[in-house]
């Protein structure tokens, strides 16, 4: 009995390394993920495209028939969104969608119930600087690899001039 008990111990533990082996490599993906996109802006300007679309809740009958001013919200909100997401997928077209989504949300302070009452139209103008302003960073190196550059980088301490190896104008 006690040999499947062992055994039983045995998975367990093999189950919860590769358990933890695979949260640490998930994380280590999405850290090296936002790092290589302007994921903190695109986030925030996907919310301000959210806020504006649900503060502009109108039925569909209304938005169809109603014209521009039933449907902007759910238009620009919607381009908010969008464009957070080509930020966050293909970082190559940042400036465009920063610039475009401030605009955006600007617009929609004054087409979409004030921006989703000013929450839309902030949450938009902040994302949107975040990501015209982002600048791309490597991923990180592992601990060991910084310690193994940094260890590389150090030089060797300067030794003290003797008074005989002075030069004129050096010194002593």
């Amino acid at each position: 009995m006690s040999a499947v008990v062992d055994d039983i111990e045995k998975i367990e533990k093999k189950v919860l390394a590769r358990t933890v082996g695979g949260l640490r490599a998930t994380r280590r993906w999405f850290r090296d993920f936002r790092r290589s996109r302007p994921f903190w802006g695109a986030l925030w300007l996907g919310l301000g495209g959210a806020a504006v679309i649900h503060f502009s809740r109108s039925p569909l009958t209304m938005v169809i028939g109603g014209g521009w001013n039933s449907s902007a919200g759910y238009i620009l909100g919607g381009a908010m969104v969008m464009f957070a997401s080509v930020a966050l997928f293909a970082p190559l077209y940042r400036g465009l969608c920063g610039l475009v989504g401030v605009l955006l949300g600007l617009a929609a302070f004054i087409a979409a119930n004030l921006g989703g009452f000013l929450i839309g139209t902030l949450f938009a103008i902040i994302g949107g600087s975040m990501i015209w302003g982002w600048g791309e960073k490597r991923p990180r190196r592992s601990r060991r690899r910084r310690a193994a550059v940094r260890g590389a980088r150090k030089r060797p301490s300067e030794e003290v001039l003797a008074d005989d190896d002075a030069t004129p104008g050096q010194a002593i």
